[in-house]
């Protein structure tokens, strides 16, 4: 795969400093602000692993205004540029003073989200130490409490997994993915979407079918399910509105989640326990029907996750 993994996101939102209250106490660090041209600064949020991975910016409603992702080197990019024009797509691409290409972009037609391509390190995370879990006939813990129960510092996720994104075209959404930009698919739910991966992740992206274009969640790596649940509660202390469900496990990615909302309707899900799909390895996509497209086991997803509460109001503003 020419991608490696997702470098960055940029929401746009209504009210700035209100969505990055939510994100800073979900476990991101402010980086800085930038110049948006509006009363309100765009504010970017890093990951301890990641980076530089959210960037808030005003907007009348919510929506996914940019999405980054990692290439490896020039050739890389040059392939995609390729094949992005293969699609009748205009592929503005940068490059330095000697020729090098360093950057290219396109727009997704049928969201609009503006899909930016960058050179960049494969990311290399340090090992955070696997839980020790005693079980029937199995003592590994002895005399000891359980160390997730004792961890002082606040939840910091690792860094950005994925996100879902509402389409009005399915087919063209899926095509500019995968035929654009080779993302691979990993699990189909059947009358839904589709789940895609440009990383080891069984999925970066989801495409999902909507009556407009949304963003309905990123998703947000920790080191276990323990930091899921405090993260979680620490969330829900602050402000209990903030639960939308969890907590629960996928069959499609195999993750432990738990689902809160930010100010603007997004939803963020903290996630652990993610499958790994090698580049080399072999894997054949399942169809996933009815609750196994949504979870293995947890409490019944409310409505409002499958169709969020303010997707009538989109479909009004999106129309002048």
């Amino acid at each position: 795969m020419p991608l490696h993994r997702i470098e960055q996101l940029t929401l746009g939102v209504p009210h700035v400093a209100a969505a990055a209250v939510f994100y800073e106490d979900f476990g991101l660090v402010r980086s800085h602000t930038t110049s948006t041209g509006s009363a309100e600064p765009g504010l970017v949020f890093g990951t301890t692993d990641g980076g530089d991975q959210l960037r808030l910016v005003h907007s009348a409603r919510r929506r996914l205004l940019e999405a980054t992702f990692a290439a490896d080197d020039p050739d890389d990019l040059a392939r995609i540029t390729r094949r992005l024009q293969h699609l009748d797509l205009p592929v503005p691409v940068t490059t330095t003073g000697t020729g090098k290409k360093t950057q290219c972009v396109a727009v997704e037609p049928a969201t609009g989200v503006s899909v930016r391509i960058v050179i960049r390190p494969r990311l290399v995370q340090p090992p955070a130490p696997a839980p020790v879990y005693n079980g029937p006939g199995r003592t590994p813990r002895t005399a000891q409490r359980a160390p997730g129960l004792l961890r002082p510092d606040p939840v910091r996720p690792r860094r950005l997994g994925h996100f879902v994104l509402g389409t009005t075209d399915f087919d063209i959404t899926r095509r500019f993915f995968t035929d654009g930009l080779e993302f691979k698919v990993s699990d189909i739910v059947k009358d839904v979407g589709v789940f895609l991966r440009c990383s080891t992740d069984h999925h970066n992206l989801l495409v999902q079918r909507a009556p407009v274009p949304f963003l309905h969640h990123t998703s947000w790596q920790v080191d276990d399910v323990d930091e899921i649940g405090r993260g979680a509660m620490s969330m829900l202390e602050t402000d209990p509105g903030r639960h939308v469900w969890g907590l629960g496990r996928h069959y499609a990615g195999s993750n432990f989640f738990w689902y809160l909302k930010d100010p603007a309707g997004n939803f963020a899900e903290y996630h652990s326990d993610m499958d790994c799909i090698p580049e080399d390895a072999l894997w054949t996509p399942e169809e996933l029907e009815g609750a196994r497209g949504l979870f293995q086991w947890g409490p019944p997803p409310p409505p409002s996750f499958i169709k969020p509460e303010d997707l009538a109001d989109m479909m009004i503003s999106s129309h002048p």
